[in-house]
């Protein structure tokens, strides 16, 4: 159950109907934070760690399971056990995703160090560039909903929508289009920065002299690189001694559903007809981190660390631990009121709506400033 109990998700869901609030609002951050408990923004090295040992061990077991166990059952159970294992296999690592995104904030332990080489090990693991992906991905925390400077999921303008779009703006090309993002859709931003902000030339988190990066950040990039580097030579030598086919039913299929996950999750977080953007005339940070809303995935949100259903909080204070982002999002609630943002609608149908209803923003020509947005869908 997502927060806030059936009620308050029924009348929230509701309201999400009209637009979110988008002038200023009537409070601060400070006055956020003192209305959290102190307790909230402490980092427990040992309690974050037991989630790593907790979702490595369940990652074991289905593994384990699965390779020991899987060829003893006859055929046409053998063809069930794999896609159940895929898919509990998937979540779990996406678990194990959202700790290196922990580390990626500061947020696992009081140790930077501890928490770089924690990312760097989880996330090089699941074949992605650690620090590539910490200094866009603060860039994003940054610039939330801002036009000209957020990194991801930046919506176009409708003059900036391909001619071709309307040719799928249908129920079969809408399928398709979400397939392609949920598959391919984390690996093209990883590699050419699809959905990502424009560059004046071009941006890959794979290359240190991406114009992504400042000039301090780039060795650390090829740090990031190093470790994709090592992953890929063991996932390598595992299809050397095991073969490709057993590389892809026990590691490839469950890291596609991993990025699916990943991008489905950021998708959902950014993308409602409800929220509005900003450009660099009326943007400021505050509204920027508001003007995101907090989903419900059933028990995934559990295994998912709360990033699903307290993603508001986090955008405010991305260096608390995913532990006391509950508690924090309950307290706070009060204070943001009609700011804060929560839809209960099933992900998958959310999915669908959203891709229906988000094709592009259009300034509000009701808005007595020229600097506000609101998704449309009428090509």
């Amino acid at each position: 159950m997502g927060a806030g109990g059936p009620s308050l998700q029924r009348e929230k869901k509701e309201s999400l109907i009209q637009p979110a609030p988008h002038t200023k609002p009537p409070f601060t951050l400070s006055q956020i934070k003192k209305a959290i408990p102190p307790h909230c923004f402490k980092r427990s090295l040992l309690r974050s760690f037991s989630y790593v040992v907790y979702d490595l061990s369940f990652s074991f077991l289905f593994y384990y399971t699965a390779t020991n166990y899987f060829h003893l059952l006859p055929s046409p159970f053998a063809y069930l056990a794999w896609p159940i294992y895929w898919i509990f296999q998937g979540c779990v690592l996406t678990g194990v995703w959202v700790i290196a995104h922990e580390c990626g904030h500061h947020a696992f332990s009081d140790y930077q160090w501890v928490d770089d080489t924690v990312g760097l090990i989880l996330h090089s693991a699941l074949l992605v560039p650690y620090f590539s992906w910490k200094y866009s991905h603060r860039r994003h925390h940054s610039n939330t909903a801002s036009l000209e400077r957020d990194e991801v999921f930046v919506p176009k303008t409708k003059s900036e929508v391909p001619f071709y779009s309307k040719y799928f703006n249908n129920p079969p090309g809408r399928a398709l289009t979400l397939l392609v993002t949920l598959t391919l859709g984390w690996p093209l931003y990883l590699a050419l920065n699809v959905s990502g902000r424009p560059y004046d030339r071009f941006a890959c988190h794979f290359d240190p002299k991406s114009p992504i990066y400042s000039d301090r950040e780039r060795l650390q990039i090829y740090i990031s690189d190093a470790g994709i580097f090592a992953a890929t030579y063991v996932l390598y030598r595992v299809a050397m001694a095991k073969g490709l086919a057993w590389l892809i039913c026990v590691y490839g299929v469950p890291l596609l559903i991993v990025n699916g996950f990943l991008v489905l999750i950021t998708y959902l977080q950014h993308t409602h007809p409800a929220l509005p953007h900003y450009n660099s005339s009326e943007w400021d940070w505050l509204r920027g981190a508001l003007s995101t809303v907090d989903r419900d995935y059933g028990v995934l949100n559990k295994v998912f660390h709360n990033i699903t259903d307290t993603h508001v909080a986090h955008h405010l204070f991305s260096t608390m631990p995913h532990y006391h982002a509950m508690e924090a999002t309950i307290a706070m609630k009060p204070i943001l009121g009609e700011y804060y943002q929560f839809d209960g609608m099933p992900f998958y149908k959310a999915a669908w709506r959203e891709a229906k209803e988000c094709l592009y923003v259009e300034p509000d020509e009701n808005s007595p400033t020229k600097g506000l947005f609101w998704y449309r869908n009428k090509l």
